[in-house]
């Protein structure tokens, strides 16, 4: 198996790529869902609140990556070949995941710089994006909450268009982004 990309699946780099962001969302989804089994002010919810945190930049980092890698790269071809209007729709699902996952670690950054809160990442603190303001950080999280909820659907539609092109078109959608037998 190659490292980059070759006409009939994707490379190592690619999918090590695609298959560690799903775990990393879904780690960063789990630590907010799983906040509420602390009590406010505890020490485990702010463990939780923390990983959200450092997590979502996490994600950031490795999506900044994947985007490079995909410019540098050539995706593998689709066989058999998808109608037209499917390969836009996929474009614009891929386009939707990756403004998803660049601007909801942003958003976070921005909410806890608006609080004149510590950026923890892994040891490290990051600067803040703007100046402290409670009521901009009331509305950039308002915004990152409804972002986490597209999040779910944007993620549940690609993986269930992934499963009808495995089974129901029967084409190699799915299969390129595994792992060679």
């Amino acid at each position: 198996m190659n490292l980059r990309n070759e006409k009939t699946g994707y490379g190592v780099l690619s999918m090590g790529l695609h298959w560690l962001m799903l775990l990393l969302l879904i780690a960063v989804f789990a630590t907010m869902e799983l906040n509420d089994i602390f009590p406010k002010g505890s020490t485990g919810r702010a463990g939780m609140k923390t990983w959200h945190f450092m997590l979502g930049l996490s994600v950031l980092a490795l999506v900044l990556l994947r985007l490079l890698l995909r410019l540098t790269d050539t995706a593998p071809v689709i066989t058999p070949a998808p109608a037209r209007w499917q390969e836009r729709l996929g474009k614009l699902m891929h386009v939707a995941l990756y403004v998803f996952m660049i601007a909801m670690p942003v958003l976070g950054w921005l909410i806890l710089s608006a609080k004149g809160k510590p950026i923890p990442f892994f040891g490290l603190v990051l600067p803040a994006l703007i100046g402290q303001n409670k009521d901009t950080a009331h509305w950039i999280k308002e915004i990152h909450e409804t972002g986490a909820s597209v999040g779910y659907v944007l993620i549940g539609v690609h993986a269930a268009a992934a499963l009808l092109h495995h089974y129901l078109l029967r084409d190699d959608t799915l299969r390129r982004m595994l792992p060679r037998r």
